[in-house]
């Protein structure tokens, strides 16, 4: 793995990362200089929570088993 991030993956992990806090989606939008959200919500918020959870609850079936 590596971990250098270009700029560009480091916006995603930004906004991501404040969206998955709890921070609102037009603060997010804001401080990365959106004039709306549509742009920060389609194109870079990506959902880690459910991922991680949905991941997570997989491996708990499988090793309880």
């Amino acid at each position: 793995m590596r971990a250098i991030k270009t700029p560009r993956e480091m916006r995603h992990s930004f906004v991501s990362l404040l969206s998955d806090s709890g921070v609102p989606l037009e603060e997010i939008a804001r401080l990365v200089g959106h004039s709306g959200t549509a742009v920060t919500e389609a194109v870079y918020r990506k959902q880690i929570r459910p991922v991680l959870l949905g991941g997570a609850g997989v491996m708990d079936e499988i090793f309880t088993r």
